[in-house]
């Protein structure tokens, strides 16, 4: 297969001639987790120097083309899912359907549980009072995406223990069969390292980065029906913001900084 070549007298630089040239080949002649050629056989192919080789790499990389492994390689890295964050409130399921993909949870845990200190404070309970806990791990096209765990108020789907949630959307159950109308949150993400746990269970190396995503939502009548904590992969997830340049008075900042300070 002809490897497309390099036009010395373009305006574009080398490098981003490269990269485009490297672009549709990706998924396509070198499938998802397969090797690229090394630098040295780009050179080659391209007739171009390793600097070119190594930007046009770092550029590919940047965008979550490529995932550059020390000591193995280069490799075709998946397509991240964009997840929204704001504007609209959806989940993963809904998400990942619109982008035509398919997505299973295995559900790991569906029974009342005690509240934990951050969902009985998100749901306005007292901490250790009884509450639906759902933790599900779920897969995109057979490959471990997510963990998610899910606290409910038991007035707020009482049947939802007889469910079975493997393919499933939360958000479309709860406004179809149990009427909840849900009408905003508030989502937070930030990176951190993946316990032992939740590395396992995701298939990455302990202390790798995740993404963890808090979020609560609210019925149209304010009150807190849903918190969740979800981890995901951060070579495999994305998520999209919509910003505007005006707040309105009184919204709360967007971006949160964490003070470790003593």
């Amino acid at each position: 297969m002809e490897p497309g070549r390099i036009d010395r007298d373009a305006a574009l630089p080398f490098y981003a001639q490269l990269k485009e040239l490297l672009l549709p080949q990706l998924g396509s002649v070198w499938k998802v987790g397969e090797r690229l050629p090394g630098e040295v056989a780009l050179c080659e192919r391209y007739g171009v120097s390793r600097t070119v080789v190594r930007q046009a790499l770092d550029e590919l990389e940047g965008e979550g083309r490529i995932v550059r492994r020390k000591g193995q390689g280069t490799f075709v890295a998946a397509r991240k899912v964009d997840e929204s964050l704001f504007q609209s409130m959806t989940g993963l399921y809904e998400d990942v359907a619109a982008r035509g993909a398919a997505l299973v949870s295995a559900v790991r845990r569906l029974e009342f549980a005690p509240a934990t200190a951050d969902a009985a404070r998100e749901l306005e309970v007292e901490e250790g009072a009884p509450l639906i806990h759902l933790e599900r791990l779920r897969y995109v096209n057979d490959e471990p995406w997510a963990l998610t765990s899910t606290w409910l108020p038991h007035r707020v789907a009482s049947g939802l223990l007889d469910e079975d949630l493997t393919h499933q959307s939360l958000y479309a159950l709860l406004e179809g069969k149990y009427g909840v109308s849900l009408d905003h949150g508030r989502r937070v993400v930030e990176a951190v390292p993946a316990a032992p746990s939740v590395a396992e269970a995701l298939g990455v190396d302990a202390h790798d980065p995740v993404l963890l995503l808090r979020s609560t939502a609210w019925d149209q009548e304010g009150r807190p029906v849903e918190y969740f904590t979800a981890y995901h992969r951060a070579d495999r997830s994305r998520f999209q913001v919509h910003v505007r340049r005006r707040r309105r008075a009184g919204a709360p900042p967007s971006m949160l900084v964490n003070d470790s300070a003593d």
